[in-house]
């Protein structure tokens, strides 16, 4: 295959180079918690969780008209300040995008960083950050305009393709072009809302992404129907929040986060029912995990109770999901629950 004729907008920055596969950021050291103290306690005492989310994207996290923000990513961020204050509205949300996330967090810009961000080695080892389990399995696709007619990706010989840069993405693009012998010019742009400009435009005759992001992108032009997902998927993208390393309880209360809300939706505890089924539910593990016996939210520095007090303001994963993502066309797939087939979702025991 010929070199690729790379079209870039916008400065990779260190910690993108990082995602790419460069050099570790040695230099950028994680900023530790106010006074040596833990970061549940630096939330509290600030009053205000920190989410570093992404800059705007349906279904996952983007502010509606009136400047509030919702989405499947949002309600972690809420899940989370209602587990530490039991009030999910004390977050305050900070737009990242692609190539500054990370740094974002590093420097203790944000607590936690909550937006489409896929798992993998290099990440896990050289940023000074940890994952905190996979809310979302996801995989990389392309979408080109109904009227191309092109049904494959490997159609795609000889097309521009958007991308942005300081992802998994790019690699991804890069590695399925040459395993298929199928030449392409990258247009690298940075910002996503300028990417899938430059594709509606016609400036680029494919985009790709996660299968979300493409899902949640065409659900967002004005008629989603000229706009085709192919059904090629080139790779596995588990998606899921991240934390510095330094403060493991942090750590595990946004791990098991996730597994209460997929718990929760394993057990039938919704909403609507969660104050009932923990005055009532005889199940030793819902009794565990809703505070009643056990005494595991201590274990987490939180209050026992805690799962009430998320579940009260977010739901389960399957309302969450139902609420944000189902409207724009993404179905559950691997994100079902484990005893559904072909369901990867499950909840690690609550004793």
């Amino acid at each position: 295959m010929q070199p690729l004729r790379r079209v870039t907008f916008g400065i990779l920055g260190a910690a993108a180079m990082a995602a790419l596969g460069a050099a570790p950021v040695a230099a950028q050291q994680q900023a530790p918690a106010a006074g040596g103290a833990s970061m549940i306690d630096t939330i509290r005492s600030r009053g205000t969780l920190v989410c570093g989310v992404n800059t705007g994207l349906a279904g996952f996290a983007q502010p509606d008209s009136q400047g509030v923000w919702r989405g499947f990513d949002v309600e972690y961020c809420r899940g989370l300040a209602a587990a530490i204050f039991n009030d999910p509205n004390k977050v305050r949300y900070v737009p990242t995008t692609a190539q500054s996330r990370f740094t974002a967090l590093q420097s203790g810009e944000v607590d936690v960083l909550i937006r489409n961000t896929t798992w993998t080695l290099s990440r896990d080892t050289s940023l000074g950050l940890d994952f905190a389990g996979v809310n979302f399995y996801d995989g990389q696709g392309f979408m080109v305009k109904t009227s191309t007619g092109v049904k494959t990706a490997k159609e795609l010989e000889g097309a521009t393709i958007c991308v942005q840069p300081g992802t998994t993405t790019e690699q991804n693009l890069t590695d399925w072009a040459r395993a298929n012998n199928v030449r392409f010019t990258p247009v690298v742009i940075e910002r996503l809302e300028e990417v899938v400009g430059a594709y509606a435009s016609g400036r680029c005759d494919a985009y790709t992404t996660d299968v979300s992001g493409l899902a949640a992108t065409r659900s967002s032009q004005p008629n989603p129907g000229e706009h085709t997902i192919l059904p090629d998927v080139i790779s596995k993208e588990p998606l899921g929040p991240l934390v510095r390393h330094g403060d493991q309880r942090f750590a595990d209360l946004v791990r098991w986060l996730h597994y209460a809300l997929v718990g929760a939706e394993e057990m039938g505890i919704t909403q609507a029912n969660v104050a009932q089924m923990a005055a009532n539910d005889q199940r030793p593990e819902v009794q565990r995990m809703l505070g009643k016996n056990g005494g595991l939210g201590q274990m987490l520095g939180v209050p026992n109770e805690w799962v009430v007090n998320v579940l009260r303001a977010t739901g389960n994963y399957g309302e969450i999901f139902a609420r944000h993502l189902q409207p724009i066309g993404i179905q559950r797939g691997p994100n079902a629950l484990w005893t559904t087939p072909g369901g990867q979702q499950y909840s690690m025991p609550f004793r």
